[in-house]
């Protein structure tokens, strides 16, 4: 299976094509980023592309990041895959970033839970929990520096990983046994590609995973009244 991976939800604009038939990833690119992802994202698929010598035809899916992250880095990805799905004639996958920064611990056997933690600033976080194998125990949640700890603590040994891993870190009891701690601002995309030909197909295209709602709403005043 050959797969087309987009990542665009978090500080990263990255690109890669995995052949399932090969050891590795054919050819990828990343570009850490916290704006500017709409500029970006195609001109880097066409050169991922290229540099594996393939059309989309070739393509047999395409896997995307869907969320949590930045709104609009999230929207840019998603109309991209999407778009790419409908020329192509091809199924698109979504992913979450949460399973993505998970699965290479899962993959190189780590036998405790592992929390992948996001900063949703304000002293929040996305958060999921994930138990031995890869198994979710907690659903994609909104939640205090706080109850990260508390869920994370309790299901000891833990390793944090994600771009709020050290702020949970630091919020570590001193009593308890630490966490392992591997921070990052963005998945790796190659585990993107992986998880998108792992995933069973699903016909319904992909959509954004919101945890909470936009911070910017229109004004009342500027709204145009209904008659």
């Amino acid at each position: 299976m050959r797969v087309l991976a987009l990542d665009t939800a978090l500080d990263a604009c990255a690109a890669a094509v995995l052949d399932t038939e090969r050891p590795d990833v054919v050819a990828s690119e990343t570009q850490p980023m916290t704006r500017g992802h709409a500029e970006a994202l195609m001109p880097m698929v066409a050169r991922v592309m290229d540099a594996a010598r393939l059309d989309f035809s070739d393509i047999d899916r395409i896997a995307v990041t869907i969320g949590p992250g930045s709104f609009t880095g999230v929207r840019v990805g998603i109309a991209a895959a999407r778009g790419i799905a409908l020329a192509a004639g091809k199924p698109a996958i979504g992913l979450t970033t949460l399973a993505a920064f998970t699965a290479p611990h899962v993959a190189a056997g780590f036998a405790g839970t592992v929390v992948p933690v996001i900063d949703a600033r304000h002293g929040q976080v996305y958060m999921q929990v994930f138990g031995p194998g890869g198994r979710a125990v907690m659903a994609p949640r909104l939640a205090t520096l706080r109850e990260a700890v508390e869920a994370a603590h309790t299901r000891a040994p833990a390793l944090l990983t994600g771009s709020a891993a050290d702020l949970v870190a630091a919020e570590w009891p001193a009593n308890e046994p630490p966490p392992k701690v591997v921070a990052a601002n963005a998945p790796e995309i190659g585990w993107v590609a992986r998880l998108g030909a792992a995933a069973q197909e699903d016909r319904a295209a992909p959509k954004p995973l919101y945890l909470r709602p936009p911070g910017a709403r229109p004004q009342d005043a500027a709204r145009i009244a209904q008659r």
